[in-house]
Order: structure tokens, then sequence, then C-alpha cells
């Protein structure tokens, strides 16, 4: 029955399009947080060591990490704790190995733990809610409730909210970034619009349409990716959770094509693709950094990590940007849902090194001195990088500091506040994977203008109940 099963979540995984997405000793971590119940050798120096065991080093070898984005910047924070911990992992390497995304990671480990090569098998995974649910649903990875929980008081609140299944959680949060809206002030100022409208969704539109009119047609209010990824940003992270939209009923059932919150999201994108305010281009590549030095794209809407996008790619632009929290639609009124990205831990009782990863990841959110330190390292080569999640840690005047790259605004402290009145994330269910293809295949075929929205909604409806039928909402 399991491997029926695990083949069932190798198919749905291996059909999914690309997606894409953004991130020692201290004396700061709170007096009632324990360290990992699981270890093999003592807590690394910052960490709890209230289980009082011996010290003992890990075998020598490398512990294999899976990572999309940009992890060559996590593996500088890894690399250095590995320095700092030689005294029970003398002769252990990390390697980080890049996947082409969150779907090619979880196709990847499906693959590898179906066939049984155990040995093939990274210690952990960076994933995203819907691939962590559909592994989690296959025992493929750990569930790490008893290791995590007490550690749930002090952090952010919902850290661990997209990483619970049946009341049980199998995943550590890396981050949890808000929903910000990032605008170029100089464009603004250039011509005369008020960014202050912005705060409303409709606010944010009748701008797009004041720059579209003021600059005769060459500034528009954003962008919007031809391809898989508009139902990503657009849909499951952006407007989808602001109109308080659904996917499916308490009960299960397809209601995307009949429910209120998500006609009033699809009618928010049709009306700025039909009155031409987003400049159509890939995301994340070339084009578009063309077309912000060019002032073609004023404004960048859903995710944080539009700030490290930036600031690699357009440093040039420097001084001219600036942060508010994401517009709300006024019959909605809730910011931007929370993305929380998260390290699940494979179920592989063979892996040596499952509690040392579980170390690094607690000294990573509760060491704040080598955070503060990995963070301007990473500042300075304009990486990406996340607040902690750590509530102690957030309290340092470090996560408040100004941003020459913003104009003097504290770019930490706004997507601190962004979190602040966040919509519900959309339910996750163990079918959203293949729910997620299947939607995001209609908006495809509208973008490119060979169906109008009323149809792709329409086909979202009969795809959905043909393909899946029912979700299971736990």
């Amino acid at each position: 029955m399991k491997k029926r099963f695990l083949s069932a979540i190798l198919i749905g995984s291996m059909v999914l399009s690309a997606t894409a997405c953004g991130g020692g000793s201290g004396s700061d971590k709170p007096a009632d947080t324990a360290a990992p119940k699981e270890t093999q050798a003592p807590a690394a120096e910052g960490s709890s060591e209230a289980a009082g065991e011996d010290k003992k080093a890990y075998p020598d070898g490398t512990m294999t990490i899976y990572a999309y984005g940009q992890p060559q910047y996590l593996q500088i924070y890894f690399d250095n704790w590995l320095e700092r911990n030689r005294d029970i992992a003398p002769g252990v390497k990390i390697e980080i190995v890049q996947t082409k995304d969150v779907n090619d990671a979880r196709e990847k480990i499906s693959m590898t733990y179906l066939s049984g090569a155990m040995d093939d098998l990274p210690t952990a995974t960076m994933i995203d809610p819907v691939s962590l649910i559909d592994l989690a649903k296959g025992g493929i990875v750990m569930d790490v409730t008893d290791d995590i929980s007490p550690q749930v008081p002090n952090m952010v609140d919902g850290a661990c909210n997209d990483a619970t299944l049946g009341g049980k959680i199998y995943g550590y949060p890396d981050s949890v970034r808000p929903q910000l809206l990032f605008y170029n002030q100089r464009i603004f100022d250039k011509y005369g619009v008020d960014p202050a409208q912005m705060e409303t969704i409709e606010g944010w539109i009748e701008a797009g349409r004041q720059l579209k009119e003021k600059s005769n047609g060459s500034t528009y209010l954003s962008y919007i990716d031809p391809t898989s990824r508009t139902w990503r940003y657009y849909g499951r992270r952006g407007l989808m959770p602001q109109a308080d939209a659904h996917i499916w009923d308490d009960q299960g059932n397809v209601v995307i094509g009949s429910d209120p919150g998500a006609k009033l999201a699809f009618t928010t994108l049709d009306t700025l693709c039909q009155e031409d305010l987003l400049f159509k281009s890939a995301i994340l590549e070339p084009p578009m950094y063309d077309s912000i030095r060019e002032d073609k794209i004023a404004t960048f809407y859903i995710g944080a990590f539009w700030d490290e996008f930036l600031r690699l790619n357009v440093p040039e632009t420097a001084g001219d940007w600036r942060v508010m929290k994401a517009p709300v639609f006024k019959e909605i009124g809730t910011g931007g849902a929370p993305v929380s990205q998260y390290w699940a831990v494979i179920n592989n009782p063979d892996d040596p090194y499952t509690s040392l990863f579980q170390k690094l990841w607690y000294d990573f959110q509760f060491d704040n001195d080598a955070r503060k330190e990995w963070v301007n390292e990473v500042e300075s080569q304009n990486g990406p990088y996340a607040n902690p999640v750590a509530l102690s840690m957030l309290e340092d005047p470090f996560w408040k500091e100004p941003s020459d790259f913003y104009g003097g605004q504290s770019f930490r402290e706004m997507e601190g506040k962004g979190l602040e009145n966040s919509s519900k994330n959309l339910v996750v269910t163990p079918q959203d994977a293949e729910a997620d293809t299947v939607i995001s295949a209609e908006l495809e075929k509208y973008v490119a203008g060979d169906q109008s929205m009323d149809d792709a909604i329409a086909n979202m409806q009969k795809n959905l109940e043909a393909k899946i039928g029912k979700a299971t909402i736990e």
C-alpha cells in the first residue's frame, strides 16, 4: 500500500511545472527553549544542553542538503558554523546541492526514496508548504513535533502553521516573510503620482492608470510573467489569500469557479491585464533587469524577496526604492499573507547527521551574534537574507537599522511590520501540488491571450473536478 501511495506522489510530482522562490555562541536564546531531543551528540555551543548528554563527535563524512534559489549564501553560514563546532563535527563537511526549484527537489527525493536508495538521500531539504505536505503524506519527511514544539512560543506567530498536518509538524521554519509593495519613489516623483494611495488594491491600480497616462504608456505599474509563475505569485501567494478566496470548501469540494473571493482575485488580475498595466517579462531574468533600468516597471508586489532581487541585479537604482505593506482590498481589509519556507528532514533512520542538522537550524534561528555577522557579510554581496523567526532576536536594534538602498528607510523593520494584520494563507491540502499545475495551466493560456478570464476560471473548476475530485481537508 505504501509503495502505491509513494508512486502516486511521484507521478504527481513529475508533471508539475517549475516555480521559483527567494534565504555559534550567543546569549540571546530564550531561557525556556529546549534543544533538539533526538541527538547523538550534545547541543552545539549556543544551544541548550538540557539533555545533559556526554559530548561525542559525529562521524567523518558529508552532510548533504538540497536547496534552491541562491544557496551559496547559506553555505557561508553553514561552513562558519561547522568551524565553530569542530569539537562535535571534526571531520564533517556540508554540501548544499542546488536544485532547479522546489518541484525539482521534491521529484528527486521522491524518486530516490521510492527506489530504496536511502544512502543517496539528503539529510534535509529546503521546501515550501505544498511540497512539504505532499512528502509528509508519504512518510518521506520526519514528524518533528516533539522537537520543535517547545520553540513555537519563542517564534513569530504562525511560524509552523503551514508545516502542520493533522496536528503534527513536519518542518523547521527557515523564514516567515510578508507580502510587501516595493515602489520606485523617483518614478512617482517624476510623474507626480502619490504612492500613499497604494494602501489599497484599488488605489494601487489607480496609481498604475496615472503612471500610464502621464508617461504616455512607457511606464507600467508592475509586471506579469507569461509562465507558470503567475499563479504562484499573483494567485496562491498574493491576490487569492488577500481576497479571502478558496479553491476547496470545508468538505474538500472544488469551489474555485463559484467562490466570491476567487472571483475578486481573478477579476483584479484581469483588470490589470486588460488595462495594460503589467509589463510582460519573465521573472528573475535579464530582460526584467533592463526594464527596471529603463523605468518601465514602477512597483513590485507579492513577496519580500524583491529586496534581494533589486539589490543584486539593479544596484544602480539604490536610493530610488521604498517599501510599504501590501495593499489591501477595501472590502476585505487584511494585508498580504505570510510566505513560509521550511527545512524538512528526510525520514532516514540511517542518516548519521539528522541531529547535527537540527543543531544547525537551532543556532541559525537563535544565535543572534552569528546571524548578524552572516547578514552583514551577505548584504555586502547584495545577497538574499530574511529576518529571523526568533522573537528574542527581533528585539535587537540591528533588525531596525536604516538602509541606504531604501533612502534611509529600514527594510528589515518594514519586513517585520508587513506581518501585521496579515491574511490567512490558502488551506494547504495533499492535492494542492497537482491542483497548482491545473490552475497554472489555465492562467498561462489567459496571459497568452488564448482564453478569457471567465473561460480560465470555468476550466479550472472543470479540470480540478475531473482530475482530482475532492481534496483532503485536515
